[in-house]
């Protein structure tokens, strides 16, 4: 239901691996830059300035396999973009999650590609892959709104 309703978790889309903000999770507005002081103040409008990522909710294209924390986001021509910070399945029965991405890649429907289960993956040389071959391909995710909407009854 968090991840659904597009809400961080600490230790995910809160501080976590990559140290992330309320800015980056996408609650700029709760942080009062406006008050006269408070801990870590300036440090916090300098990274506000210097942002060039955040917190996207995206759904798995049915049928795929579900993102894991830390796996990497990738666009279309390959290039990592970003790394996924929670996933779950939701409502429907498909997998929605949060991602951590580059600004450029956060408009709502937006066509990401996330290798699942990456810590589980072995490399494969591609060149000597041949006829009936297997390599690991990445899995279709689509950028979503950020917070769910719910359909009217």
């Amino acid at each position: 239901m968090r991840t659904e309703g597009g809400l961080p978790l600490y230790g995910h889309e809160l501080e976590g691996p990559q140290s992330l903000t309320p800015g980056d999770a996408g609650f700029a507005n709760y942080v009062k830059l406006w008050k006269p002081f408070f801990v870590g103040k300036s440090a916090y409008a300098k990274r506000e300035q210097e942002r060039d990522a955040e917190v996207v909710r995206f759904t798995l294209t049915k049928g795929s396999r579900q993102a894991h924390q830390g796996d990497p986001v990738i666009d279309p021509r390959g290039k990592v973009i970003g790394l996924v910070t929670s996933c779950a399945i939701d409502s429907q029965g498909t997998y929605t999650g949060l991602a951590y991405v580059k600004s450029d890649f956060t408009a709502e429907g937006t066509v990401l590609e996330i290798y699942c289960g990456s810590d589980r993956l072995t490399a494969v040389n591609l060149s000597g892959l041949s006829l009936g071959g297997r390599a690991v391909a990445p899995e279709r995710a689509t950028v979503q709104s950020r917070y769910y909407k719910a359909a009217k009854k």
